[in-house]
């Protein structure tokens, strides 16, 4: 994903008062007026300093990473987890549209400059890669919807290994034994996962009766299916839009001005002809007691969109990719402790062993493609080497 990047400042340091040698006083004590107006200046500096060190800062750039991302998980589950909520396609939809809304009124105000021109050539042959993208997203609300947040993101890792292996077949890639190896813990902490999902709803409440655990049962299954399909809709996703951006020579805001642009028709039309609008259900998706805060969300998830899109570009840029990879990898952890804290997901040896088999998998992954980069610098230029799609998009969006 392509993200906007601060520029530095050059900041002019103030001249220091003082008396000269000859005991004449500066030119500033001689005119206060001046004086008064150098005081102003020096005020103006030591602002955009300060800001200059805030978006210069990787702990600041990180840490705000971090937040977007778990903010972002932490609505879509808000958003999404109502007991009788069924309109993913219009939450989706109203998403991108805010999210339109807010980069042409940023565009408007000169926050962006970088923005191209809707070219209607550019849109025909992105609209299928904006068609998967609306596969990959639903699929991912109706699996949050119906799993908690660490198990949803234990199991996302399994896409990276379907993505590992979609870039051995479609794009020559290689994956070392390191990676291998992570593969296998990943696959360990979805199944660790699932057995105590599972034995967490069968035997988890003493008094719970049998219709209720079938009932339970059959929401887990729900989830996982959902998940699976969330899999291969998001590796064909990012694989495609590998095969495909190179060409649409796309910079910084306009891949997710597309995306989101080219998905609200679909998942409008989605909605209205998939989806029940009936006064009746409508007022069960918004009841009246949470009916202003589904509204709030709403609205922060289009704009979350965006900060998560700035705070990438912003880390890479004050950091490196690697250092951005690993935090990828170390942020699952927060995730997936958010669904802990903030929807009370069930706290058992299971799940938590679950969580932390999937945090070392992540760093193990992390490690393992930071030292295949390493490799590849060692090794003579003789061929260009293959780039995985993650380190594609990451390579772009620090060179744009």
């Amino acid at each position: 994903m392509d993200d906007k990047k601060n520029e530095d400042y050059a900041i002019k340091m103030p001249e220091i008062e003082m008396r000269n040698f000859n005991g004449r006083a500066s030119p500033t004590q001689q005119e206060p007026f001046l004086g008064g107006a150098r005081k102003s200046t020096r005020s103006s500096a030591q602002h955009h300093l300060g800001l200059s060190n805030i978006t210069n800062s990787p702990p600041i750039s990180i840490l705000a990473y971090c937040l977007a991302s778990i903010s972002m998980t932490v609505t879509n589950k808000y958003c999404v987890s109502g007991a009788n909520w069924n309109l993913n396609f219009f939450y989706l939809a109203i998403q991108s549209l805010v999210c339109i809304i807010a980069i042409m009124l940023c565009k408007q105000a000169g926050l962006i400059t970088n923005l191209a021109p809707f070219d209607s050539q550019k849109a025909k042959t992105w609209f299928p890669i904006s068609l998967l993208l609306v596969g990959m997203i639903y699929t991912s609300t109706k699996a949050l919807q119906f799993l908690s947040v660490p198990v949803y993101t234990i199991f996302k890792n399994l896409t990276i290994i379907v993505i590992a292996y979609g870039e051995v077949l479609w794009f020559g890639g290689s994956v070392t034994a390191s990676a291998l190896f992570s593969f296998g813990l990943m696959v360990l902490s979805s199944v660790v996962a699932a057995w105590a999902d599972i034995q967490h709803a069968l035997y988890g409440q003493a008094e719970i009766k049998g219709s209720d655990a079938a009932l339970a049962l059959s929401t887990l299954n729900a989830g996982y299916a959902w998940m699976g399909m969330n899999v291969f809709c998001t590796a064909a996703y990012v694989l495609s839009m590998r095969k495909v951006i190179k060409k649409m020579n796309f910079k910084d805001w306009d891949t997710m001005f597309y995306n989101n642009l080219l998905t609200i028709p679909v998942l409008f039309l989605c909605s209205f002809i998939f989806e029940n609008w009936t006064h009746d259900n409508i007022a069960l998706n918004f009841p009246v007691e949470s009916r202003n805060s589904l509204i709030i969300g709403f609205i922060y998830s289009g704009l979350a969109t965006i900060f998560i899109s700035y705070c990438s570009a912003w880390c890479i840029r004050v950091t490196s990719s690697t250092t951005y990879s690993m935090v990828g990898a170390l942020n699952k952890l927060p995730i997936a402790v958010s669904g802990l804290v903030f929807f009370a997901a069930p706290v058992t040896f299971g799940s938590v062993s679950a969580i932390i088999i999937g945090f070392i998998s992540g760093i193990v992954y992390a490690w393992a493609k930071v030292r295949q980069t390493q490799m590849n610098k060692m090794q003579l230029p003789t061929s260009q080497p293959v780039m995985s799609a993650s380190s594609q998009s990451s390579r772009d969006a620090s060179s744009a």
